[in-house]
């Protein structure tokens, strides 16, 4: 027995004991343990089940470019794409199957949008038409493929009889669906016209057209929130 390092007296097993505390090491029979590798593995097993589940999706439709009503569905304008839509089994044209025989697209279809199964169907089904819409002005930022919008005719100033300023606008047809957008900065054109066509519904169509064949000017007005 050696003296301790203050010198203060002699160092035993007591004194030793006394600033020690045992450290016990966990045994089998510890609950502690055993709720930690039920958690572990069950980590594991969920981590496994998340990882395998990724490659369980359906093979399906999607549109390479803008479907409008009463286009045939043609293989070169859609892609095969892998999804996992839960709860929605046969809610979009499967891949696994052929095309549907003399299929049209009923609805407009956006582009990289699946393809429902509700928007396949035949030409009898459709009660759209597109029609274009020669846009001489500026087009609103949010006039684009599958918005929403009303058309409005503001007819010229009457003849010198009349009064000095235009007709009052007229709304023509609302809430049409805009199916596509072209612009043509050719020299007979003018610059940067604007084609939009829109889908009209056929009982709107003599409206529509008629608009179309007066003098004035068209505009279309977006719908917020109608894209």
């Amino acid at each position: 027995m050696g003296a301790p390092p203050d010198g203060k007296g002699p160092m035993t097993s007591e004194t030793v004991n006394t600033g020690t505390r045992r450290v016990q090491r966990p045994t089998w029979r510890d609950p502690r343990l055993g709720i930690g590798i039920v958690l572990v593995a069950g980590s594991v097993a969920l981590g496994a089940w998340a990882f395998a589940s990724i490659g369980t999706g359906v093979a399906v439709y999607a549109a390479r470019e803008v479907l409008t009503p009463g286009e045939v569905l043609d293989a070169d304008e859609l892609a095969v794409v892998e999804v996992r839509v839960p709860g929605g089994d046969g809610l979009y044209l499967s891949a696994d199957e052929p095309l549907p025989a003399d299929g049209v697209v009923t609805r407009l279809v956006g582009r990289g949008e699946l393809v429902p199964v509700a928007a396949v169907g035949s030409a009898a089904e459709i009660s759209v038409r597109p029609v274009g819409v020669a846009i001489s002005g500026p087009v609103s930022a949010s006039v684009v493929e599958g918005a929403l919008v009303d058309l409005w005719l503001t007819r010229p100033a009457p003849g010198l009889g009349g009064s000095a300023g235009p007709a009052e606008p007229t709304l023509v047809a609302a809430g049409l669906r805009v199916a596509g957008l072209r612009t043509d900065d050719s020299l007979f054109a003018g610059a940067g016209a604007t084609s939009v066509e829109v889908l009209v519904p056929e009982i709107e169509l003599p409206a529509v057209l008629g608009a179309l064949a007066e003098e004035g000017e068209i505009t279309l007005i977006p719908l917020p929130g109608g894209a």
